[in-house]
C-alpha cells in the first residue's frame, strides 16, 4: 500500500472515532452518592414473561437481592402468586425491607389468590413493613373506588402493618373518600407518561407532591414509582434516553434527600416482557439493564451510549478489510476519492454495528423481532446500494484517467473495407418515420454495407407494402422482408436476417427503426474491429425532437445519464451493456456463441453478456451517431422498462453460474458490474414491499397497540438518509457528466423516479415466472387527458393515496403526544415520492400546456412488445 492510502487509511479511522466519540461526549449531571430509599422490583430475567404464565425462581430473587444489597434500602413488590410471594424471606436474609403488593383484576378468580398471599406475606415475614391492595387497579378501570375500599378494609382487618393502593396523583385527587380509607397515600409520579420535558420533570414531580401534600396534609406519601425510560418513544415534549434517564434520576434523588422523601424509584432492573403492554418504553426504566449491569454511573459524566468504545471499536474492525483492499486496489483515484468512499464503508460499518446492537435487545414481541430481522436486512440491501452508487459517484468524480478510452477513426475507409449488414427490426411502425430511417442509412459515408429491413408480425399491408416499396426504390443495398406469426420476438426477426446476410459481410449492425444515423457511424466504429479480440462495438443511444415537450425532453435526459455515466465507467472494467440499436456486432462471434437468444426478452443484454463469457472485448465510444425518438406516452415508457427490467431477471437467473464467485467465464469487474447495475431494481422490488409494508404497519400501529410499535429511530433515519444520499449523488453525478441544466437534471430525477413501481413490478414478476409476461397498455386515448394521466398512473396512485392516508392518520393518532409518529409518516412521505413521481409525469405527459408543444410521429405502443427498441 502506498503511503498516501496508508495515510488515507488512518484518517478514515480517526474520523470515525472522532464521531463516535463526539456523539458520545459524557454529559456531566447533578451527582448522587448515597444510597437509594428504594426500587421497585420485578423478578423476571429477560428469558420469562408473567404474560405467558412463568413463575419467577428463588434462584433469580437471591441474585437480585445480592445485586440490590448495599444499593438500596428497600423494594417494592407487585403480586403475590408468580413468584413474588419469594422476595420476602430472601430480602430478609440480604437486610432489605419490603413493601409488598398484590395484584387486583376485579376479577375473583385473580383477586382472591392475591389478597389472601398479600395477608399470608404480612404475617409470616417481619421485613413486610407495609402492603398494597392494587397497583393503578382503578386507572384501569378493573376496580371501582368502593371496591378498592372495600380490598382495603379487608386485608386491613388481617394484617399488622399499613395498608394502602398504588394510584397515579390524579386518582387520589379525584376521590378524597380513597384517601381516607387507606393508612398512607402510595402515588405514582410519572412525569415521561405525562409528556413533561426532563429539564423541567423533577419539578413538575414535586408539584404534584406538594399538591397531594396540601390536599391530605394528615396523610404519609410514598411516592410508590418514579422514574424515566432509557429507550422509548417520545411523548410530546419528553423524551427517553440513556442521559435523560440518568439526569432525572440523580436529580431526583438528591431533591429526595433534601426534602426527605419516601420513594421507591420505577425500576430495579428492565424487564423486556413489559413490551407487550407498554411498548419499548415499558422495557427500559431500570437502573440495571435486563442482565443486571448499571446502566449509568451516580458520580461523573454519562454517556447516551454505555460502551461506545467497544462499538467504535467494532465498527473499525468491521470495516477495515473493505477499507484495506479498497485503497490497495484502486491507487487510480485522487486522494479525495479515497476519502470520500473509505469515508462512506466507515460510516456504513458504524450505522450497522449501531443498528445491530440496538437489536440486540432482548423480550421482543414476535411482530417486533420479525421486523426487526427484515429491517436489518432491508438495511443491508439498502447499504449495498449506496456502496454502489457511492462507488460510482467516486469514479466519475475523482479517477485520475480513463484506461479504455476509445477514440472515433477519421480516416477515408478503403474501398475494400469489411462488409457490414445492417439489420432494421421493425414491428407496426409509422412508414414515413421508417423511410427516414432508411434515407439515413442510404447517407452512410461506408463503401461497404447493405440493410436488411425485417418487418417482424405486422398485421396490416398498408403499413408494411409501403416501406417494401421503397426499399426497392433504394436500390439492391435494401432488402425488404415480411414476417407473419413469427416466433421469438425481435431476437427471431434478427436471426431471420442473420439467414439472409450476405455471406461476405464481416459484421452484423442493428438499429431500430427510428433512428437516423450520422453518415460516419460506420467509418468511425469498424476500424476498431481490425483487433481480432473485439466482438462488438457500441454508441450510445441518442434521440431527437424532445426539445419542445416537456415529459419528452424529461425522458430524453433520464436516458442520457445511463449512456453518459453508467456506460463509460462499465466500459473501464470491459462491462458494457449492449444495447440492441447503434451496436455492429462481428459475424463469426455472434455465430459462435449460438446467434440471438430468443428465449430473453432482452436479447441485446443476453448476446453481450454470452460475447463476454467467451472471452470477446467490447468497445465503447461515447460520441452519438444516431438518434431516435423518445417514448410518445408514459405508458409506453414504462412498458419499455418493464421488459428491460424483467430481462434483467431473465439474464440473471439463466446465467448465475457463469456470474458466481469462482466462475472462470468472466472477470470479476465484469462481475461486479452484471451484478451491481441491476441490484438497485432489486431495491426498487423491495420498496415495493416496503411501501405496502409501511401501510399495513400503519393500521396495526392503530388497530393492534399492543403488537406493534414505531420502528425506532436507528433504522428510520439511515432509511431517509439513504434516500437523501442516492438523490445527491444521481444530481452530482450529472453535473459531472451529463451537459444539461439543474431543472433538467431535476427532471430526470423525476421521470427515473416514476418507473420504481413499474420496476419493482418486473423485477418480482421476473423472479417468480419464466415466460415473458402480458404487459398491459392502458387504452385511453380517448378519454379525457386527466383520465389518461389517472389509469396510466392507476396503481402508483392507489400507493400513493394509501401512504399519504396512513400517514395522516397516524399524525392524527399519535402526534399529539409521540413525535415517532412524525418520523413514521414522514417515512411514509418518503416511500410515496417515487408514486407521487408517476402520477406527476403522467401529468405532465397528457396536459400539453405542461410542456412547450406536441407532438410527432411516435413508433406504437406495440412495437415495445414486438421486433422494435
Amino acid at each position: 500500500m502506498r503511503k498516501s492510502a496508508f495515510a488515507v487509511l488512518i484518517l478514515v479511522i480517526l474520523g470515525n472515532i472522532a464521531f463516535w466519540a463526539l456523539w458520545n461526549r459524557p454529559v456531566d449531571e447533578r451527582s448522587w452518592a448515597g444510597a437509594i430509599t428504594g426500587v421497585a422490583y420485578t423478578p423476571f430475567h429477560s428469558d420469562k414473561s408473567p404474560s405467558k404464565g412463568d413463575k419467577a425462581s428463588a434462584d433469580d430473587i437471591e441474585k437480585d437481592m445480592a445485586a440490590l444489597e448495599g444499593a438500596v434500602k428497600a423494594v417494592r413488590t407487585y403480586s403475590t402468586t408468580d413468584g413474588s410471594e419469594m422476595v420476602a424471606a430472601i430480602a430478609a436474609k440480604h437486610g432489605l425491607p419490603v413493601t409488598a403488593g398484590a395484584w387486583t383484576a376485579g376479577k375473583p378468580e385473580i383477586d382472591e389468590p392475591e389478597l389472601a398471599g398479600l395477608i399470608k406475606l404480612a404475617r409470616a415475614n417481619s421485613n413486610v413493613r407495609r402492603v398494597l391492595v392494587g397497583n393503578e387497579a382503578i386507572l384501569r378501570a378493573d376496580l371501582t373506588v368502593p371496591q378498592a375500599i372495600e380490598y382495603v378494609k379487608r386485608v386491613k382487618k388481617k394484617v399488622n402493618v399499613p395498608v394502602s393502593i398504588a394510584e397515579p396523583w390524579h386518582v387520589w385527587l379525584k376521590n378524597p373518600e380513597l384517601a381516607d380509607a387507606v393508612d398512607f397515600l402510595a402515588v405514582h409520579l410519572l412525569p415521561y407518561w405525562e409528556g413533561v420535558p426532563v429539564d423541567q420533570s423533577v419539578d413538575y414531580a414535586m408539584f404534584r407532591y406538594n399538591e397531594l401534600k396540601a390536599k391530605f396534609p394528615n396523610k404519609h406519601i410514598l411516592i410508590g414509582e418514579i422514574g424515566w425510560p432509557a429507550d422509548g418513544p417520545w411523548r410530546r415534549g419528553a423524551e427517553a434516553s440513556q442521559v435523560n434517564q440518568a439526569k432525572f434520576i440523580r436529580n431526583f434523588l438528591n431533591v429526595a434527600a433534601q426534602n426527605k422523601l419516601d420513594y421507591f424509584i420505577m425500576e430495579a432492573f428492565d424487564q423486556p416482557w413489559k413490551r407487550e403492554i407498554e411498548g419499548t418504553a415499558g422495557t427500559s426504566w431500570g437502573l440495571w439493564d435486563y442482565q443486571r449491569n448499571p446502566k449509568f454511573p451516580m458520580i461523573g459524566g454519562v454517556h447516551e451510549i454505555r460502551n461506545w468504545e467497544v462499538k467504535c471499536a467494532t465498527s473499525v474492525a468491521l470495516g477495515f478489510l473493505p477499507l484495506v483492499f479498497f485503497l490497495w486496489r484502486r491507487n487510480d483515484l485522487k486522494m479525495g476519492g479515497q476519502i470520500f468512499y473509505g469515508a462512506l464503508i466507515q460510516a456504513v460499518a458504524s450505522v450497522l454495528v449501531f443498528t445491530v446492537s440496538a437489536a440486540s435487545a432482548a423480550g421482543l414481541a414476535t411482530t417486533t423481532e420479525i421486523a426487526w430481522g427484515l429491517l436489518i436486512f432491508c438495511q443491508l440491501v439498502l447499504f449495498a446500494v449506496m456502496l454502489i452508487d457511492g462507488m460510482e459517484l467516486t469514479e466519475v468524480v475523482w479517477q485520475q484517467k480513463f484506461k479504455r478510452k476509445f477514440i472515433p477513426c477519421s480516416a477515408a475507409p478503403l474501398p475494400n473495407a469489411a462488409k457490414v449488414s445492417i439489420h432494421v427490426p421493425c414491428y407496426n411502425e409509422p412508414p414515413h418515420m421508417v423511410m427516414q430511417t432508411l434515407d439515413a442509412l442510404a447517407n452512410l459515408d461506408y463503401p461497404n454495407y447493405e440493410v436488411l429491413l425485417l418487418d417482424n408480425n405486422t398485421k396490416d399491408p398498408a403499413v408494411w407494402r409501403p416501406i417494401e416499396e421503397y426499399c426497392r426504390k433504394l436500390g439492391p443495398k435494401f432488402r425488404f422482408f415480411h414476417l407473419d406469426n413469427w416466433p421469438g420476438f425481435k431476437a427471431g426477426a434478427l436471426n431471420f436476417g442473420l439467414a439472409q446476410t450476405a455471406p461476405d459481410a464481416e459484421h452484423i449492425a442493428v438499429i431500430d427503426s427510428d433512428y437516423q444515423v450520422h453518415p460516419d457511424w460506420l467509418k468511425a466504429t469498424i476500424p476498431h474491429f481490425n483487433r481480432p479480440e473485439v466482438g462488438f462495438v457500441q454508441s450510445p443511444q441518442d434521440y431527437r425532437e424532445w426539445e419542445k415537450d416537456l415529459f419528452q425532453r424529461m425522458t430524453n435526459w433520464e436516458y442520457a445519464g445511463f449512456f453518459h455515466i453508467g456506460m463509460i465507467q462499465r466500459n473501464e472494467r470491459n462491462a458494457i451493456i449492449q444495447h440492441g440499436t447503434m451496436t455492429i456486432i462481428r459475424k463469426s462471434a455472434l455465430e459462435k456463441v449460438g446467434r440471438w437468444g430468443e428465449w430473453c426478452i432482452t436479447e441485446d443484454a443476453d448476446l453481450g453478456l454470452r460475447l463476454f463469457e467467451h472471452g470477446y472485448e467490447a468497445v465503447y465510444m461515447p460520441e452519438s451517431y444516431g438518434k431516435g425518438l423518445v417514448p410518445d406516452s408514459f405508458s409506453a415508457y414504462k412498458t419499455q422498462r418493464f421488459r428491460w427490467a424483467y430481462g434483467a431477471v431473465q439474464i440473471l437467473k439463466h446465467h448465475w453460474r457463469q456470474l458466481s464467485p469462482g466462475a472462470k467465464e468472466l472477470t470479476a469487474g465484469q462481475k461486479y458490474h452484471f451484478i451491481t447495475g441491476w441490484l438497485p431494481w432489486f431495491a426498487d422490488a423491495a420498496h415495493m414491499v416496503f411501501g405496502i409494508a409501511g401501510i399495513l404497519w400503519s393500521i396495526g400501529l392503530m388497530a393492534f397497540p399492543k403488537y406493534f410499535e414505531f420502528p425506532p429511530n436507528v433504522f428510520m433515519i439511515p432509511t431517509l438518509s439513504v434516500f437523501a444520499f442516492k438523490v445527491g449523488a444521481s444530481l452530482w453525478l450529472y453535473e459531472a457528466r451529463v451537459k444539461c441544466g439543474f431543472w433538467d437534471k431535476v427532471g430526470a430525477a423525476v421521470a427515473g423516479m416514476a418507473l420504481t413501481h413499474t420496476v419493482g413490478r418486473a423485477m418480482w414478476l421476473g423472479m417468480f415466472t419464466s415466460g415473458r409476461p402480458f404487459v398491459r397498455t392502458p387504452k385511453c386515448e380517448n378519454q379525457p387527458a386527466l383520465m389518461q394521466a389517472f389509469m396510466m398512473a392507476q396503481e402508483e396512485l392507489v400507493l400513493l393515496v394509501s401512504l399519504w392516508g396512513a400517514a395522516v392518520a397516524i399524525v392524527l393518532t399519535f402526534g399529539h403526544e409521540n413525535r415517532d409518529a412524525f418520523m413514521w409518516s414522514g417515512l411514509l412521505v418518503v416511500q410515496s415520492l417515487p408514486y407521487l413521481a408517476a402520477f406527476i409525469t403522467a401529468l405532465i405527459n397528457v396536459f400539453p400546456t405542461l410542456g412547450f408543444g406536441k407532438n410527432k410521429p411516435q413508433p406504437a405502443d406495440g412495437a415495445v412488445a414486438g421486433a422494435g427498441d
